[in-house]
C-alpha cells in the first residue's frame, strides 16, 4: 500500500489520472467535508465521519461513498464491488475524465453530507468469536514469554493470529505458520502490521 503523506502526493503518483482526480478533489473541496489521507487515499469527512474517498487504479478512477447504501441514486450510477460482502460502501467509476459531470458528482456529495448529518449508517457487524487452535494454544502454555507477548496484544492482533493458524486446512501447514508468528509475537507485531 502506498504511503501518502498528502493528498498532492496521491495525485502525483496517479499520472494518467491526474486531471479526473483534480477535477473529483475541486468537487469535494467545494463542499463543507474536511479533506484528509486514510489508508493512503484521499478521504473526505464531515464531523470526524468518512463520507467520500477517492481512488485510482489503472482501468479507472473512482468515489467511494462510505454510506452509499442510503444514496437514492437516481441515475443508477453507484455499484456494489463485493456483493454479499459490502453493506454500505458504494462506487461510482470513471474511465474517462469527460465523463465525470461536475453538477450530478455535487449532488450525490450533497446528498451523502446529509445522510452523515443525519446520522444514517450501516455499523459494522460483530465478527463471530473463533476457538484458540489447539496446537496455538499448547505452543502459548508451554513458552510464557510467548504467551505474555500474546496477551499483551491487541484483540484485533490476537484474533488475526488466531485466524490465520484456524485457517490452515492441513496439519504441517499450521505448524510452518506457528513457526513464523512466534518470533512476530514476541516482538509485539500483528501479523498484518507490515500493510498497515
Amino acid at each position: 500500500m502506498e504511503k501518502n503523506k498528502s493528498v498532492e502526493e496521491y495525485i502525483e503518483r496517479k499520472t494518467e489520472w491526474k486531471d479526473a482526480l483534480e477535477l473529483l478533489r475541486s468537487i469535494m473541496l467545494s463542499t463543507e467535508m474536511k479533506e484528509t489521507i486514510k489508508w493512503g487515499s484521499p478521504v473526505y469527512t464531515v464531523n470526524g465521519k468518512n463520507v467520500v474517498g477517492l481512488a485510482a487504479f489503472k482501468s479507472y478512477v473512482g468515489i467511494w461513498f462510505y454510506q452509499g447504501v442510503f444514496l437514492s441514486d437516481k441515475e443508477k450510477l453507484l455499484i456494489n464491488a463485493q456483493e454479499g460482502k459490502t453493506k454500505g460502501l458504494r462506487q461510482w467509476r470513471f474511465i474517462a475524465k469527460d465523463e465525470i459531470h461536475r453538477d450530478v458528482v455535487l449532488k450525490y456529495v450533497k446528498e451523502a453530507i446529509q445522510n452523515q448529518k443525519d446520522n444514517k449508517e450501516i455499523l459494522p457487524e460483530k465478527s463471530k468469536v473463533i476457538a484458540m487452535p489447539l496446537e496455538l494454544n499448547i505452543l502459548l502454555t508451554s513458552n510464557k514469554d510467548l504467551e505474555k507477548s500474546f496477551k499483551e496484544l491487541t484483540p484485533f492482533k490476537q484474533k488475526e493470529y488466531i485466524e490465520y493458524i484456524s485457517n490452515a486446512k492441513r496439519e504441517t501447514t499450521r505448524s510452518t505458520r506457528l513457526k513464523k508468528i512466534t518470533s512476530m509475537i514476541l516482538e509485539g507485531i500483528g501479523l498484518n502490521d507490515k500493510y498497515r
